[in-house]
């Protein structure tokens, strides 16, 4: 592999029988993010929010127990490190890898990744009028 084995991962399921995984690798300043995933709703616009939520869990009704966005120092959106860039679905399936310098791996280990049914506009506060919680998966040490 191009960087090792990653530090942290989160498996994803979801509605509809959305699955995969998102990996935490460490990298100089930051983390190295990649996510691939299928079986995403596969109408229009093709973009999905992708967001570090702070709770520990994917229970409750509509993944409620993911809490909001992980903010430890409570800046506005889309400024905190819960932020992502939005996934782009092609047929139902999204690849994406983004290099951040807001947490490393072992920050965000015992979070949860949250995918969104709507993209992200990066203006709305507190969370970018992502739409509902479609999938979910708790972030652990790889």
């Amino acid at each position: 592999m191009l960087f090792g084995k990653p530090g942290a991962i989160a498996a994803i399921s979801g509605e509809g029988g959305i699955s995969g995984c998102v990996k935490f690798y460490s990298v100089p300043q930051g983390s190295l993010v990649v996510a691939e995933l299928c079986g995403l709703p596969t109408g229009e616009p093709g973009f999905f929010a992708l967001h570090i939520h702070e709770g520990g869990d994917c229970g409750g009704e509509d993944f409620a127990d993911t809490k909001g966005h992980f903010n430890p120092c409570g800046k506005p959106h889309p400024e905190h490190p819960g932020d992502l860039p939005p996934l782009l679905s092609c047929n139902g399936r999204a690849w994406m890898a983004v290099k951040t310098d807001r947490f490393t791996p072992c920050e965000v280990i015992g979070r949860t990744v949250v995918i969104h049914s709507d993209p992200d506009d990066f203006r709305t506060q507190p969370s970018g009028n992502a739409g509902r919680k479609i999938a979910c998966g708790k972030v652990q040490k790889f």
